[in-house]
């Protein structure tokens, strides 16, 4: 049963959400957003600058004690260019754009979390990171280049996730996700009459058999032990029914947790390139772009924040994940520069698997917002308790 403090609390964030989910915006170009989390943060007479990064915001409590160890959270803004399809009262109001990832809720927590934290007064110094542009724009980056963890001792992160119950989360002991490699194949063949294929190379039938021999690199080159996935998304080629076409374009990502497969993916996709160029007559350009890498939890920062979990959600319901997410995560480039651990708090609705992320139908309990709430308020207890005492043991392995 929830106390009357959560009970207000939980209100408090079902209506934040309920409002950022209405105006849900791309990357970088989170204005509304950022103009709504920047009036709560006044009401809240919380410090806060605004601008970062175009929208991004940080904002922070200071500590009443000399040298106090300072803790970040961080959440991310931006929503996806998918119609909303969920038909709920609150659902977006910009076309085309829709909150279907869960950080209307990350928001809504953080701002919960700044909300409970200021009435409590804690004990070490507390930034806040409301960053842009997570899904694919990289948007830590500007965030840290801007300085928001210049003074950071310790950073956590958490995302939505409908694969696990209500009221558990979860969290992966060392690496929580994966590489996120772009990867572009332009294939440039002879067009020509569709009645005279002879006189052709059909760059439709190349790029066919192009994607189909990549799904062998996983099967028949990389141990199944070893989590990889290439996933081809897009697929241009031709236009007139009646005509060949003389070049596709395929487009897709890489997903894998070790670099040494990474790089032999990457390899053998080189190669298949070459040996389809020698055998049908076509043009094949390969381009891959690094994209994010994995999150790798700091062990200190785990252990931290596991106890935090069982604090607050209980020891059953707190899960030890034992394989990385293929899904990629900017989170990382913040544990690249301080210490840190990224979880996952459960939100399955009801018995039956709900809508997955990145779909027109995403939407989770919103009762996860609460769990993600008191969880931020208790690791920052434990994170600056932790750091006021043994601040040397973050140089563990």
């Amino acid at each position: 049963m929830k106390t009357a403090v959560e009970e207000e609390t939980f209100e408090y964030l079902k209506r934040i959400r309920r409002k950022l989910h209405q105006y849900p915006e791309p990357s970088f170009q989170e204005f509304k957003t950022s103009e709504i989390i920047s009036e709560e943060l006044k009401r809240l007479s919380i410090w806060h600058k605004k601008g970062i990064g175009k929208t991004g915001i940080i904002a922070r409590l200071d500590s009443p004690y000399e040298n106090a160890p300072t803790i970040a959270l961080r959440a991310d803004m931006d929503a996806l260019p998918i119609e909303e399809k969920t038909g709920l009262p609150f659902s977006s109001r910009h076309p085309g754009y829709m909150h279907a990832c869960g950080h209307d809720g990350h928001m809504a927590i953080l701002l919960g979390a700044a909300k409970l934290l200021r009435d409590s007064g804690p004990e070490g110094n507390v930034v806040f990171i409301f960053q842009p542009a997570e899904e694919g724009g990289g948007g830590a980056r500007v965030m840290i280049e801007a300085g928001a963890v210049d003074d950071v001792d310790m950073i956590f992160g958490g995302h939505i996730d409908m694969h696990f119950p209500m009221d558990t989360i979860a969290i992966r002991h060392y690496m929580d996700s994966s590489y996120t490699d772009s990867l572009e194949i332009r294939i440039v063949g002879k067009g020509g009459h569709a009645a005279r294929p002879h006189e052709t190379v059909d760059a439709v039938v190349v790029g066919s058999l192009f994607v189909t021999s990549l799904q062998t690199i996983i099967s028949r080159t990389i141990d199944p032990l070893n989590p990889a996935v290439i996933s081809i998304g897009s697929f241009h080629a031709g236009r007139a029914y009646n005509a060949i076409a003389d070049d596709a374009v395929l487009r897709g990502t890489i997903r894998t947790t070790e670099k040494k497969t990474r790089e032999m993916i990457i390899k053998r996709i080189k190669q298949t390139a070459s040996s389809f160029s020698s055998l049908y007559g076509a043009e094949i350009y390969v381009s891959v772009q690094e994209g994010y890498p994995p999150v790798i939890n700091h062990p200190v920062a785990y252990r931290i924040a596991r106890d935090a979990a069982k604090a607050v959600v209980g020891e059953d319901n707190f899960l030890r994940v034992e394989q990385p997410s293929m899904g990629g995560e900017d989170f990382s480039y913040y544990l690249l520069e301080v210490p840190g651990c990224f979880v996952r708090f459960g939100a399955q609705r009801g018995p039956h698997r709900s809508a997955p992320a990145h779909s027109c139908q995403f939407d989770f309990d919103e009762g996860v917002l609460l769990t993600g709430t008191l969880f931020y308020t208790e690791i920052v207890k434990r994170a600056t308790a932790f750091l006021r005492e043994n601040s040397a043991s973050l140089q563990e392995k």
